[in-house]
């Protein structure tokens, strides 16, 4: 039962979290931020979101500056989950590299 739960919480702050990221960058030309994944502790207050950053070449200094925003952003997803959700859990962010890891991998398979 708890785990149905915490699944549904964490779709519900991976769509919100993912809109919002959506209506930040609208006005930057080019540069798109997906949530890839999201965990979310068992007690409801910690939530880490992996996110999947293009350009790549600015991927570090975006992360650096939503980690430098994360209670504005902790804020506005707050406004507007607050009526589902008691408590706004802590937000962290990391860059996902997965798809990096797995082209790196391809690259190497190939030269075999």
């Amino acid at each position: 039962m708890r785990e149905t739960r915490q699944n549904r919480i964490a779709r519900l702050l991976q769509k919100e979290l993912a809109t919002l990221f959506q209506e930040q960058t609208r006005s930057t030309h080019g540069i798109l931020i997906s949530v890839t994944n999201l965990k979310i502790s068992p007690d409801m207050s910690i939530c880490t979101a992996y996110l999947s950053i293009f350009p790549p070449e600015k991927a570090d200094e975006i992360v650096k500056n939503i980690r430098a925003n994360e209670k504005t952003i902790r804020y506005n997803l707050g406004t507007r989950v607050g009526k589902q959700l008691r408590i706004i859990p802590e937000l962290r962010f990391f860059l996902d590299d997965t798809l990096d890891y797995q082209e790196h991998i391809d690259e190497i398979l190939k030269k075999e």
